[in-house]
C-alpha cells in the first residue's frame, strides 16, 4: 500500500523527461504570435512573447538533459503526470500576459488556465480594447487545449508502447478510432484541422472579418467561449454568424470517434448513438421552455422567432460548454431569473460530448443514468428472475455494467461534492446566491457563461477556487483527487 502511495525517483525522472518534451512544444507556440504581431505591426509584443518563449525552451531542454525517461508508466504516474502538466503549462503560457504588463500574474495565471482548459472566463477588464496579438495568443490556447495537451504530445512526439496508452486513459479518454492509440490521436487531430478550417470559412461567408472568422473558430470548435468584444458574438448582430457559431460548437461538442464514423460513411450511426439522442432532446426541451419564459415576459419583444433566436444560442452554447453569448449581465441575472437560469444552469452540468472538447458531466454519463432510471423501473415490475438487458447504443452497441453505473454514479456524486464545496467557498465573499450557482457551474463545467461575477477585481482565494474548478472539471475530477491523495498521505507519513 505504501508503494501505492509514492512516487520514487525513477518516476520522478520519468515525468519531467516528459514535461520537457511539452515545455519545447509549448515554447515553439509561444512563437507564434510574434508573427501576428509583426503583421498587425503591434511589435511591443515581440519582447514578452520572445522572452516567454525562450524561458520555456530553456526549461524543457534541460528537463530533458537532466532527467532520463527510466521506466515506463504506471496508470497511477501517467494520471500524476496529466495533472501536474496542466498546472506547469498554464504558469508558463500566462507569462506573455505578465510579460506584456496587461495582467497581474495571477490574472495572468487565471487567463492561460481558462484558456488552455477551453472555460472561457477572462480577466481582461475591455475585450474591446484587447490587441490582435494577444487575441490570437488566447483563441490559440482554447484551440490547442480543446484537443488536449497530453493529446497534443501524443500525436507529436514518438512515444511508443505502455506510455502511449496510459497517457491517454490519463486524461479522460478511452475511446479508440482504430486499435493503435498513436494512429487514433493523428486521425484526431486531421480531423480538428479540417473543422478549424471550414469553420474560418462558414464564419467569413457569414459576414465576419479573416482574423475575427479565425478566433471565433478557434474558440467555437474547442467549446472554449473567449470573446473579442465585451458583447461576445451578439457585437455582430447577426443570424448568419450566430447559425456558424451554433454548428461549429455542436461539431467541437460531439464525440470525435463519431465524427469519425460519419466520414466514413455511416451516417446513420449519428443519430443512432445516446449521446446525439441525449444532446438533442436537452436542445430541443430546453430551447421550447426558454422561449416560452423569454416570449411570456416580453424580454425581447413580442415576436417568436426574435426570442427563438436568443434562446437557442444560449441553450446551445451552455449544452456544448462553449460559452458564446448573446445574453448579458445584468439582464441574464434580472430577466432570466427563474426558469431561464435554472435551465442553462442544468445545462451547463449535463455538459457535451464524450471524447470531445467540450466538459460538464458529459451526454453519455447523463444518458446513462437516465436509462439505468428505466432499467430499475422494469425490474421492478418484471418477475424475479426475469433479467433486464442493459445495453446503449454508443458508436456501437454496448453492454452497460454493473461497474460502469457504479463508476458513472461515483464520477456524478464527487462532481457535485466538489461543486459544492465551490459554492460554499465563493459564497464567503459573494451573497447573491443564484449568480454564484450560477457561475461556478460555468466554471466547473469549462463553460465560460458569465453572468458578472468573476472580474479581475474579485478576490485573490475566489480567483484560486475558479482555477482549481477550471482545472479539475477538464481533467474530470479523479487524476486531480489522486494527485491530492498521495499528496496528503506523504505529508501525513512525514
Amino acid at each position: 500500500m505504501q508503494q501505492i502511495n509514492r512516487v520514487n525517483k525513477k518516476e520522478i525522472g520519468t515525468i519531467m523527461h516528459y514535461t520537457g518534451d511539452v515545455c519545447l512544444l509549448l515554447g515553439i507556440a509561444i512563437l507564434i504570435p510574434i508573427i501576428i504581431s509583426l503583421i498587425y505591426h503591434e511589435t511591443r509584443y515581440i519582447i514578452p512573447f520572445l522572452s516567454a518563449a525562450i524561458l520555456t525552451l530553456a526549461c524543457g531542454a534541460i528537463s530533458i538533459k537532466v532527467f532520463k525517461k527510466e521506466k515506463n508508466m504506471s496508470l497511477k504516474v501517467a494520471m500524476i503526470f496529466s495533472t501536474l502538466i496542466w498546472l506547469i503549462v498554464c504558469a508558463l503560457s500566462a507569462l506573455p500576459y505578465y510579460f506584456s504588463g496587461e495582467l497581474s500574474y495571477l490574472n495572468a495565471y487565471f487567463e492561460a488556465m481558462s484558456g488552455f482548459t477551453t472555460t472561457g472566463f477572462s480577466m481582461y477588464t475591455n475585450l474591446d480594447t484587447v490587441s490582435y496579438t494577444m487575441n490570437f495568443w488566447r483563441a490559440f490556447t482554447q484551440w490547442l487545449g480543446g484537443l488536449g495537451i497530453i493529446f497534443l504530445v501524443l500525436a507529436l512526439l514518438r512515444s511508443t508502447g505502455a506510455d502511449v496508452m496510459r497517457l491517454y486513459l490519463a486524461e479522460g479518454r478511452d475511446e479508440r478510432l482504430l486499435p493503435s492509440v498513436k494512429h487514433t490521436t493523428r486521425i484526431i487531430v486531421y480531423i480538428y484541422l479540417a473543422f478549424t478550417f471550414l469553420g474560418v470559412i462558414l464564419f467569413i461567408l457569414a459576414g465576419m472579418p479573416v482574423f475575427d472568422s479565425v478566433f471565433h473558430t478557434f474558440t467555437a470548435l474547442s467549446t472554449g467561449g473567449f470573446g473579442m468584444h465585451n458583447t461576445s458574438v451578439l457585437y455582430y448582430n447577426s443570424v448568419w454568424i450566430e447559425i456558424v457559431a451554433m454548428i461549429i460548437m455542436m461539431v467541437g461538442a460531439t464525440n470525435f470517434a463519431l465524427h469519425f464514423t460519419v466520414i466514413k460513411g455511416n451516417w446513420k450511426e449519428y443519430f443512432k448513438d445516446i449521446e446525439t439522442k441525449v444532446a438533442y432532446s436537452l436542445i430541443i426541451i430546453s430551447t421550447i421552455l426558454v422561449t416560452f419564459m423569454l416570449l411570456k415576459n416580453h424580454i425581447y419583444g413580442t415576436g417568436i422567432l426574435e426570442n427563438l433566436r436568443f434562446a437557442i444560442f444560449q441553450v446551445v452554447s451552455a449544452v456544448t460548454t462553449t460559452g458564446l453569448q448573446t445574453a448579458f449581465y445584468p439582464e441574464i441575472l434580472k430577466q432570466w431569473i427563474g426558469l431561464g437560469l435554472f435551465l442553462i444552469t442544468l445545462l451547463m452540468i449535463i455538459g457535451a460530448g464524450s471524447c470531445s472538447t467540450g466538459g460538464g458531466i458529459k451526454w453519455l454519463r447523463f444518458g446513462i443514468l437516465i436509462k439505468s432510471m428505466v432499467w430499475q423501473v422494469k425490474s421492478f415490475i418484471l418477475p424475479g428472475k426475469a433479467i433486464v438487458p442493459k445495453k446503449i447504443h454508443h458508436v456501437s452497441e454496448l453492454k452497460v455494467t454493473d461497474d460502469v453505473l457504479r463508476l458513472t454514479g461515483a464520477f456524478v456524486f464527487t462532481y457535485f461534492v466538489v461543486y459544492i464545496a465551490s459554492i460554499i467557498l465563493v459564497l464567503l465573499y459573494y451573497s447573491d446566491f443564484p449568480q454564484v450557482v450560477f457561475e461556478v457551474a460555468s466554471g466547473l463545467s469549462n463553460v465560460g457563461l458569465s453572468s458578472g461575477l468573476i472580474s479581475a477585481s474579485s478576490p485573490a482565494l475566489v480567483k484560486i477556487v475558479f482555477i482549481v474548478d477550471f482545472w479539475m472539471g477538464r481533467l474530470e475530477i479523479w487524476p486531480v483527487l489522486l494527485l491530492a491523495f498521495i499528496a496528503i498521505k506523504n505529508i501525513s507519513r512525514r
